[in-house]
C-alpha cells in the first residue's frame, strides 16, 4: 500500500509539473536565462553574483566622483543628417513672403540670417516599370545579301515568354523566404497597386529559378561548407501534402551550417527529407572529416560511429533546458523553493560555464582552446561530479524534468565535453537553431508546402537568403544581382561552371557595392 501511495503522489507531482509547465510555456516569456525563469534569484544571489575578489577598491575621491550626479550626455549635432544621408534627398523651401516682410519689417529693413533645418522621411509604395523591349529588324534590299534579315541581339530572359525580370523574382523571393509571407499576401499586395499576377505564377517562376540559376550555388554552398573542420546541424520538422504518403505525415527540413567559430566562409545549407531517419546526414555527411556539432538525438551518435573521421559534439543549451523547464514549472512565487533546487543548483553551475565561454569569443582558436583547458574544463568536470554524486543519492531522489536534465548530462558526457578538445568547437548548437528561425516563422503563415519538388526549391532558395544574410548582404539586391548574372554562364546543357560561379557566392570578395547597401535609392 505505502509503494502504491508512494507511485501515486510522484505521479501528482509530475502531473502538477507538467500542468505549470504547459501554463508557462502558453502565457510567459519563452527564455532559459536563469535571472529570467529564476525572476528575484538575481537579487537573493547578489553577494555571490558580484563577487569578485582581484577588483580593487576605489579611492575616496574615486567614490566621491561616482557618487556625484554624471550630467545628461548631449546629443551630437548633425546625428540625424547622418543618418539620411543615403537616402535621396528632396529640398523643400518655406519660405516667407515678400508682402509679408514689407508689412512686418518695413522696405530695406531686414536681413537673412542662417536657416532652420529639421528632417523627416517619406515613403512611397513599391512602383512597377512595364518594359517595352524594341528589337530593331533589316532586310537586304540589294547585293549579295539580297532578302537575308538582320535583327538586334534579343537580350537574355529568365524564363521563355515570360515577364518576369530580376528584380520582380527578388521581391517575390524577399517577401516570401526572408520576410515570411505566403504568395496570397504577396499576391494580394500586388494586386492593390495594379498588379495582377497570381500566385501559381510566382510560384511556378520561384521553382524554375532556383532549380535554373540557383541550383549550381546552392551544390558550390554544400560542397564548400563540407571543407570547414566544423559544421553544425539540426532539424525542423515541415508538412508538405503531396509526398505520396497518408496525409498528416511529417517531412524535415534539415539545415547544416559552417561552425560559428571556424574562420571559413559562413554558410547555411537546407536540405528537405521526407524523415528523420539516420541515413540522411550519413549521406550529407560522407567523406566528411571534422566535428559536427548538433543536439542529442541518437541519429547523430549512430552517423558518428559509421563515418570515420567524424566526432560528434553535443549542445550545453540543451543540457540546460530541463532545469530550465524544472524551474519555470515551480513558479515565480517560490523563489526560496526554487533556489534549494537542484534544478538551479545545475543551472548555477552551466551559467558560471557559459559566462567564461563568453569571454573567448573575440580569440584565435588556438587561444580559445588554450583558455577552455585553464578555466572551463575545471568547471565542466565539477558539474559532471556534482550530477552523479546527486543521482546517487538517494535520500533525495530528482524527479521529473530535473531528473531528465540530470539524466541527460550523464548520457550525453562524452559528446558534451568534445568543445574542450577544440576551439573551433562552440559550446551549444544555437547557430543552427537561429539558423531554422526564419524558416519555422515562415511556416507559421504558409503552414505547408504542396509538393516535394515545392520543398526541395524551398531549401535551395532559403540556402541562398540565409547564407546571403550570415555574409552581412541585402538579400533583394543580392538576388537580383544573381539572376542577373548566372543566366550569363549557363551552358547549353543547363550547367554553370564552378570557376563562373566563386565570384559570385555571397562569401565573394568582388560582389558588388549594391549587395550591401542597406538603403538605396
Amino acid at each position: 500500500m505505502q509503494d502504491r501511495l508512494d507511485k501515486l503522489e510522484q505521479d501528482y507531482e509530475n502531473l502538477m509539473e507538467q500542468i505549470r509547465l504547459a501554463n508557462q510555456q502558453r502565457f510567459g516569456r519563452q527564455s532559459e536565462k536563469l535571472e529570467v525563469i529564476a525572476s528575484q534569484m538575481v537579487f537573493f544571489n547578489e553577494a555571490e553574483a558580484c563577487c569578485d575578489e582581484s577588483t580593487s577598491e576605489p579611492t575616496i575621491e574615486e567614490a566621491i566622483i561616482e557618487a556625484e550626479k554624471k550630467p545628461r550626455k548631449r546629443k551630437q549635432k548633425g546625428q540625424r543628417e547622418e543618418d539620411l544621408k543615403n537616402f535621396p534627398q528632396e529640398e523643400i523651401p518655406h519660405d516667407v513672403t515678400e508682402e509679408k516682410l514689407l508689412d512686418t519689417f518695413g522696405k530695406d529693413n531686414w536681413r537673412s540670417m542662417p536657416d532652420e533645418i529639421f528632417w523627416q522621411l517619406r515613403f512611397e509604395p513599391a512602383k512597377w516599370i512595364a518594359e517595352k523591349h524594341v528589337i530593331k529588324v533589316y532586310v537586304g534590299t540589294d547585293g549579295m545579301h539580297q532578302d537575308e534579315f538582320l535583327r538586334g541581339d534579343h537580350p537574355n530572359t529568365l524564363f521563355k515568354g515570360s515577364i518576369a525580370t530580376p528584380s520582380l523574382e527578388a521581391a517575390i523571393i524577399n517577401a516570401k523566404y526572408v520576410n515570411g509571407n505566403p504568395l496570397d499576401r504577396i499576391a494580394r499586395d500586388f494586386q492593390t497597386n495594379g498588379l495582377n499576377l497570381s500566385k501559381q505564377t510566382m510560384s511556378n517562376w520561384t521553382v524554375a529559378a532556383a532549380e535554373k540559376y540557383f541550383a549550381p550555388a546552392y551544390e558550390l554552398m554544400k560542397s564548400t561548407s563540407l571543407k570547414a573542420y566544423v559544421n553544425q546541424c539540426d532539424e525542423t520538422p515541415v508538412q508538405v501534402i503531396h509526398d505520396s504518403r497518408p496525409a498528416g505525415c511529417k517531412s524535415y527540413m534539415w539545415v547544416h551550417v559552417t561552425g560559428e567559430l571556424s574562420l571559413g566562409p559562413k554558410i547555411i545549407a537546407y536540405e528537405y527529407q521526407k524523415t528523420r531517419h539516420s541515413d540522411h546526414p550519413k549521406e550529407y555527411y560522407k567523406g566528411f572529416q571534422g566535428i559536427l556539432m548538433t543536439d542529442g538525438l541518437e541519429q547523430y551518435h549512430k552517423i558518428a560511429r559509421e563515418l570515420e573521421g567524424l566526432t560528434n559534439a553535443n549542445c550545453w543549451a540543451h543540457a540546460r533546458r530541463d532545469y530550465a523547464d524544472a524551474i519555470k514549472a515551480i513558479g515565480k512565487g517560490n523563489e526560496k523553493l526554487i533556489r534549494k533546487s537542484i534544478a538551479y543548483q545545475a543551472l548555477v553551475r552551466i551559467g558560471a560555464i557559459y559566462d567564461l565561454e563568453g569571454n573567448l569569443k573575440e580569440l584565435s582558436p588556438q587561444e580559445r582552446l588554450k583558455e577552455r583547458q585553464t578555466t572551463i574544463k575545471p568547471l565542466v568536470e565539477e558539474y559532471f561530479a556534482w550530477v552523479k554524486e546527486r543521482l546517487s543519492d538517494t535520500t533525495v531522489i530528482p524527479k521529473g524534468k530535473t531528473a531528465s536534465g540530470l539524466r541527460y548530462s550523464i548520457n550525453q558526457e562524452k559528446y558534451l565535453k568534445v568543445f574542450l578538445t577544440n576551439g573551433e568547437v562552440p559550446i551549444d548548437n544555437s547557430a543552427s537553431e537561429r539558423a531554422l528561425r526564419n524558416f519555422t516563422i515562415g511556416r507559421k503563415n504558409w503552414m505547408t508546402i504542396n509538393t516535394i519538388r515545392g520543398a526541395q526549391a524551398s531549401a535551395i532558395i532559403y540556402s541562398i537568403t540565409e547564407t546571403a544574410r550570415a555574409n552581412s548582404l541585402n538579400v533583394y539586391y543580392y538576388i537580383r544581382y544573381l539572376l542577373t548574372e548566372l543566366p550569363k554562364h549557363i551552358d547549353k546543357d543547363g550547367n554553370i561552371e564552378q570557376s563562373n560561379l566563386e565570384p559570385h557566392m555571397p562569401w565573394s570578395k568582388s560582389l558588388p557595392a549594391d549587395c550591401y547597401s542597406k538603403r538605396r535609392k
